[in-house]
């Protein structure tokens, strides 16, 4: 279906190079899901790159497409997955390519795992997949160091304290000018922390 139509892939003609390359349509570097990014998702790899990936995580056990898309989002700490829309025609195009084969179906869901050819391409390209699989641990450190849980439990808590005072019968102007300035004085703290 998508043979001979995208440029080259890890897997002989099919999807293209660079992140979005040779996609045409919706999928190409002007189109909503390509090029600088997928909605919110960023494109973290190019469609070789994920073809890669995507092998590497059927040769560890048998995965829907879903589940595919949240072991990636797993895989980066919940900061990137990439959007069906590229993993699915991604999937299609393995599967005429020999290096994946679809199992048994559960309704609509189709199964896949990697063949012995995709094994033995696999094989070959070992440090890529551990260059990939870097990249996506590399999300997931950075996001666990700037992860902002402690900062909305604070907020939280200082909305329901700010809340609870001036929902008080008789808080007079001066409380809430003095309330005010508790924040403010915050405000100019937090703009002083250096980084």
């Amino acid at each position: 279906m998508f043979a001979g139509e995208f440029g080259r892939g890890p897997f002989g003609k099919g999807f293209g190079g660079g992140a979005g390359a040779g996609f045409p349509g919706p999928f190409g570097p002007g189109g909503p899901r390509g090029g600088r990014g997928e909605g919110r998702r960023r494109r973290l790899f190019d469609q070789a790159e994920l073809q890669t990936l995507l092998l590497a995580l059927l040769s560890e056990q048998p995965r829907h497409g879903y589940d595919l898309i949240k072991e990636i989002e797993t895989l980066s700490g919940g900061e990137y997955a990439p959007s069906p829309g590229v993993v699915y025609p991604a999937l299609t195009y393995m599967e005429e390519q020999g290096v994946i084969a679809a199992g048994a179906a559960e309704g609509s869901r189709k199964s896949y795992e990697a063949t012995e050819e995709g094994r033995r391409q696999l094989a070959d390209q070992s440090d890529i997949v551990a260059t990939l699989r870097a990249r996506l641990e590399a999300l997931a450190q950075a996001r666990e160091k700037t992860d902002p849980a402690p900062v909305r439990r604070a907020m939280h808590s200082m909305k329901t304290a700010l809340f609870d005072r001036l929902s008080q019968e008789g808080v007079s102007r001066d409380t809430v000018l003095a309330i005010a300035e508790i924040i403010d004085e915050a405000a100019r703290k937090i703009e002083r922390i250096e980084p």
